[in-house]
């Protein structure tokens, strides 16, 4: 697992001038799209408290990259565990993922936003919250919008909303899903850094930042020089990575 997990960091190019660094005194963990599997979360969360320990005292920050909801089985119990999470360590912050913002749509009536949010994994979400079988199954969309808001507590609901699109910490831009090349940080859409993939994912020119991302799945850490990508598709896959970036150093860790 280690061997695959590090295997694409030898297409990083060498960069003779400078290495990306976070500030002195700082480390920072990003954790990749977690996609309701709060049994992984939790012992990812375990052995990044243990990494940090052992390494020495640091101003530490968890970065959530987005996507904490559909697809997997625990959506719910992985917005209490981040929030659980802010309350003991507050220097956390989070990204809002493309499926936060269609949860969030989808709770504020749009019907037919209702509709994609079960086509894209919405259903497992649902059922978190306590609306599943044939309670689930004979609702029509209308009657399951209205049935759905109640369940999801007002603390889930601000937590999601109140997420960043963008965080910048030393040399690393920290997004969802990326950015558009060639356009300033400043004028970047909502909907490409939730939403993008080829035009950022193929681009392999210099972003000001190497971009850390997660929304485009891939077997191992995608370590692109330019760009570092930590969705290992822990929905479906059991490997729920994160990355670890000290000065000029990083590693993995992964369930």
């Amino acid at each position: 697992m280690l061997k695959s997990l590090f295997r694409s960091w030898a297409k990083r190019a060498a960069t003779p001038d400078k290495q990306p660094c976070i500030p002195g005194g700082q480390r920072v963990y990003a954790i990749g799209d977690i996609h309701g599997r709060s049994d992984l979360f939790e012992r990812l969360l375990a052995m990044i408290e243990a990494d940090d320990e052992a390494r020495g005292a640091a101003d530490t920050t968890i970065i959530l990259l987005g996507d904490f909801v559909d697809r997997g089985p625990d959506s719910r119990k992985v917005i209490e565990c981040a929030i659980a999470l802010r309350s003991r360590l507050p220097s956390t912050r989070w990204l809002i993922g493309n499926h936060e913002e269609v949860f969030l749509s989808a709770l504020g009536g749009d019907e037919k936003t209702l509709r994609f949010f079960v086509r894209i994994g919405g259903e497992q979400t649902i059922n978190s919250y306590g609306l599943y079988g044939a309670d689930y199954a004979k609702l029509t969309f209308a009657e399951l919008g209205a049935a759905l808001r109640p369940l999801v507590p007002r603390e889930h609901i601000n937590f999601m909303a109140s997420g960043e699109d963008q965080i910048v910490i030393g040399d690393y831009l920290f997004v969802h899903a990326g950015i558009r090349p060639q356009v300033p940080l400043s004028s970047q859409k909502l909907s490409d850094l939730r939403w993008i993939r080829d035009p950022f994912l193929q681009y392999s020119g210099d972003h000001g930042h190497v971009v850390v991302h997660g929304h485009s799945i891939t077997d191992a850490v995608d370590d692109c020089g330019n760009r570092i990508g930590i969705d290992t598709g822990a929905y479906a896959s059991g490997v729920l990575t994160a990355i670890g970036l000290q000065g000029e150093e990083r590693w993995v860790l992964s369930t």
